[in-house]
């Protein structure tokens, strides 16, 4: 049996979706052994209810299904794991998503979603980074050869950290590299189909390089129609960034918007209603999750006839690639090491990855377009020195990531990022590790 490790498994409807994917997958439906780790009781009984019926509705309850809550028996859950998926948030939305955005709007810092890059990305990533290599170490000893399939954000400082401070074996995986070229063509109302793209970048920030049909380049019509419309959408940062850069982008605007300097600025309130930006998004959204979570457990958890379709998320068809030697690509997140020529060694990148039975094989980019690689490094920066941070537990280093992240720096002066981060450090508290 191939036994899988789902690491923050009461995320239930990311449960469903990764597992009921592996769950759905032919080659490994009766093959697997989930164990499902987390530390809250409550949302981890919640998940293993549906997913048992989901086990029991597509795959005749072959796949064998094991709780184990609390960290006294996470070593237990990864023991002869062969593939491990993390999908944990520290802190939660409340306290630590609420302290990451009220602090900062306290010094005039607005933010979207704050979970990538920005004052609200350092500071994810500042309290997970320890809890994920506290992971490493028990994988290191009870499940050595496992692949960690990471899914939390922020994703570049994640990965990196693992990939440069741990043995483990690590790749990052978004969806926003599969939606990205469909999303761009809906938006300019052209067609899906026999599309062929290649892209490369960083996570969340990954560009779209080439989109062709039939070997027809077709960024010269969607640039021309996205210039003809004349109405609000929910995508117009990332129309600007492409007709500005050259380039569409893979993630979302109301992320890209916090991404770069240019469009939440309190000298300039218009650019909010001009671009359509969704301020506070992250926690709106939330907040409207936690309201209507009662509904949804009953739908998902006590649904004795509940089903699942495998989706697009990467992680069952890189475990059925490997496991069966049949290639299959993915948009992969890994150490640079002159994959794009144009970025840092010790980058987390994001590029195209060959999946088969010898594992996960990053592909060569070369240079980026220099202005692409140039808006990438400016959140590089911030990625490497919080990685930095979180090894030498210096506060300097935080500062330093504050002080290059574009948003912050457009906005605050350098003695209110210095309190703005302390702030944050003390509201923290016991959710972060001591810095000096």
């Amino acid at each position: 049996m191939i036994k899988i490790a789902f690491m923050g498994a009461g995320s239930t409807i990311f449960a469903k979706n990764i597992l009921g994917d592996i769950m759905d997958t032919p080659v490994l439906k009766e093959a697997v052994e989930i164990a499902l780790y987390d530390i809250n009781g409550g949302r981890l009984s919640e998940s293993y209810s549906m997913l048992a019926n989901i086990n029991q509705n597509i795959n005749n309850g072959k796949a064998k299904i094991i709780t184990y809550l609390g960290e006294e028996n996470r070593r237990a859950a990864l023991k002869n794991a062969k593939y491990v998926i993390n999908a944990i948030q520290v802190g939660g939305y409340e306290p630590c998503t609420v302290t990451d955005f009220t602090i900062a709007k306290k010094f005039g810092l607005r933010q979207t979603i704050a979970d990538t890059l920005g004052i609200g990305g350092i500071f994810r990533a500042l309290r997970t980074i320890p809890v994920l290599f506290s992971f490493a170490r028990d994988i290191e000893e009870v499940c050595p050869d496992a692949w960690l399939l990471n899914y939390t954000n922020p994703m570049a400082s994640l990965t990196g950290a693992m990939l440069r401070y741990t043995d483990v074996k690590t790749v990052g995986l978004c969806h926003s590299v599969q939606t990205c070229a469909e999303t761009l063509l809906n938006s300019v109302n052209m067609p899906t189909d026999n599309v062929q793209y290649h892209i490369a970048g960083i996570n969340h920030m990954a560009w779209l390089l080439d989109i062709r049909r039939n070997g027809v380049d077709l960024y010269p019509e969607i640039k021309r129609r996205a210039s003809e419309i004349n109405q609000k959408h929910d995508d117009m940062v990332r129309h600007e960034i492409m007709q500005t850069f050259g380039y569409y982008v893979t993630e979302s605007s109301e992320h890209n918007a916090e991404y770069m300097p240019y469009w939440i600025k309190r000298s300039y309130p218009e650019l909010i209603e001009r671009f359509n930006i969704p301020l506070d998004e992250y926690p709106r959204r939330c907040i409207e999750q936690i309201a209507q979570w009662d509904k949804q457990k009953q739908e998902l958890t006590l649904n004795a006839d509940i089903t699942h379709t495998r989706t697009r998320e990467y992680a069952s068809y890189i475990i059925e690639a490997i496991e069966t030697d049949r290639p299959y690509k993915i948009g992969g997140n890994v150490l640079n090491h002159g994959i794009i020529t144009n970025l840092p060694s010790e980058a987390c990148v994001e590029v195209p990855c060959l999946v088969d039975g010898t594992g996960i094989t990053p592909c060569f980019v070369g240079n980026l377009p220099q202005q692409l690689a140039a808006l990438n490094r400016t959140n590089i920066n911030t990625q490497l020195l919080t990685i930095e941070a979180a090894i030498t537990h210096k506060r300097d280093a935080i500062y330093h990531a504050a002080l290059l992240d574009p948003h912050t720096s457009a906005e605050l002066s350098i003695d209110d990022i210095r309190q703005l981060c302390d702030e944050l450090i003390e509201a923290h508290g016991n959710w972060l590790p001591a810095y000096h």
